[in-house]
């Protein structure tokens, strides 16, 4: 993470075209996400959008620690807490799998994710996805001008505590536009009154990581693949967002994908 870069009316906006085309990738995704569906091919059609709307995926390449990111999407089916890698793998009945998706467009970064039901999922996990969408809500609600980032952290740690969940430390939210990945860290916990203030001309992607039971999470060999340690489910949502007064700006939107899933 480099610092905060801290962007005017004109840089946001550029930022929310950004994130309305990550809005649009994922509800191409919605549309084909089913039972026989391998992940590459998500990766693959979103890829094609991105670039056939002047966007490049901002995850392609993008360095980690033991090489850079093979893929546009990070997907990550039902353990897996994040950055998961596309391939061979064929969607089942019952899993979730979390589509978190970024893009270059005019040199502004859009950030957002979704975590979709594949088939019939069971009660338990559809819970799971409603609670942490709604940590993201709360997460976003606390993003406006005066607050710090603590209060967000401490809205989305006390609801998906409260509903028995765990909530990863190790990953965190970011903030976003100039870069990929820019200062401040957005942890998913913390307590009120603390950290960084939060400014206007701040744009912070809030991204819950919310497990069905234990907090702690393991990192595979490939570099990238998270996955939770006792083997329960995780959701993923995330949106990338402009902190004004009064209220926060969401500058992605799950509208499309929810407009897509109602239809099917």
């Amino acid at each position: 993470m480099s610092k905060v870069y801290y962007k005017s009316p004109e840089q946001i906006e550029g930022i929310r075209e950004s994130a309305l085309l990550v809005s649009k990738t994922l509800s191409e995704v919605a549309k084909v996400i089913d039972v026989g569906v391998k992940t590459i091919t998500l990766d693959r059609l979103a890829e094609t959008f991105i670039r056939d709307h002047g966007g490049i995926p901002a995850f392609l390449n993008h360095p980690g620690v033991l090489s850079s990111f093979p893929n546009s999407l990070c997907i990550s089916l039902n353990d897996q807490v994040v950055h998961g890698l596309p391939g061979d793998y064929e969607l089942k009945d019952g899993d979730i799998v979390s589509v978190d998706c970024g893009t270059i467009l005019k040199g502004f970064y859009g950030d957002s994710a979704y975590t979709f039901p594949v088939g019939k999922v069971s009660e338990d996990i559809l819970k799971l996805l409603k609670v942490t969408k709604e940590c993201l809500d709360l997460g976003i609600e606390a993003a406006v001008v005066g607050m710090r980032v603590g209060d967000i952290g401490y809205a989305i740690q006390q609801h998906a505590q409260k509903m028995g969940y765990g909530v990863v430390r190790e990953l965190v939210g970011h903030g976003v536009g100039v870069e990929l990945h820019e200062k401040p860290e957005i942890p998913n916990y913390g307590k009120r009154g603390s950290g960084m203030k939060l400014e206007e001309g701040m744009v912070i992607a809030i991204e819950p990581m919310i497990n069905a039971g234990k907090a702690a999470v393991k990192f595979w060999n490939d570099g990238w693949t998270v996955s939770t340690v006792d083997g329960k489910c995780s959701a993923h949502f995330e949106h990338t967002v402009s902190v004004q007064k009064g209220k926060a700006d969401k500058l992605s939107t799950f509208s499309y994908i929810e407009k897509v899933l109602k239809r099917n």
